[in-house]
């Protein structure tokens, strides 16, 4: 199939699930049906579902049909993280551009959170329910920028397969929550920068 051709249907795939409202567990159409909606040939939509199937986002069960994945399910992150992190120099890029997302994450929290989120933050951080990770999935729902959110964690996932992890004193994540509260990205940046980038940048 022509790489345009097969781009498009996975382009129009995507549209038909967004617009038909699937989401991970779901059903989708049979191959028919697919064809006739798309109006494209079987073999080539049943290429391009094999593609998806391949990157772990469908998954076929025998005798029931073609289901959506969850998306942390599938291996892409893995598989892909098996080319893109060949050196230290690709290390390095992928420290400094998951502290770059996460400063702009924690901007857009610092604007954009509401007294619930906060109340919620504030009650991991006082039942000791908080690490790095927990913390910065909690910023970037709060910051309300979706692809801001996933791009965080595809580099998440990827920063976790080289097995690096951001420890924090407690502290921290109290001097955050009130720097949150009080709209003081001054005190949020400079708390960021004196923790994490200074623990990230000797590695």
């Amino acid at each position: 199939m022509a790489s345009k051709v097969y781009i498009e249907i996975l382009e129009q795939l995507r549209r038909l699930i967004e617009e038909d409202g699937l989401v991970a567990g779901d059903k989708i159409p049979s191959e028919r049906e697919l064809s006739e909606r798309l109006n494209v040939g079987r073999s080539s939509v049943r290429e391009a579902l094999r593609a998806l199937e391949l990157l772990g986002i469908i998954e076929t069960r025998r005798g029931e049909g073609t289901y959506i994945k969850e998306f942390g399910e599938h291996q892409l992150v893995s598989l892909l993280g098996t080319f893109i992190l060949q050196g230290e120099k690709a290390k390095a890029d992928l420290i400094e551009t998951k502290l770059l997302i996460e400063k702009i994450c924690l901007q857009l929290a610092c604007q954009r959170c509401n007294e619930s989120e906060l109340a919620a933050l504030k009650q991991m951080i006082e039942q000791k329910k908080i690490d790095y990770e927990t913390f910065f999935k909690w910023v970037t729902n709060a910051g309300q920028n979706y692809l801001l959110m996933r791009i965080w964690l595809a580099l998440n996932d990827f920063f976790k397969l080289e097995k690096t992890a951001v420890d924090m004193p407690h502290l921290f994540y109290e001097n955050m929550f009130a720097a949150l509260e009080s709209r003081n990205e001054t005190a949020l940046f400079m708390l960021f920068e004196e923790h994490v980038v200074k623990q990230l940048s000797k590695r």
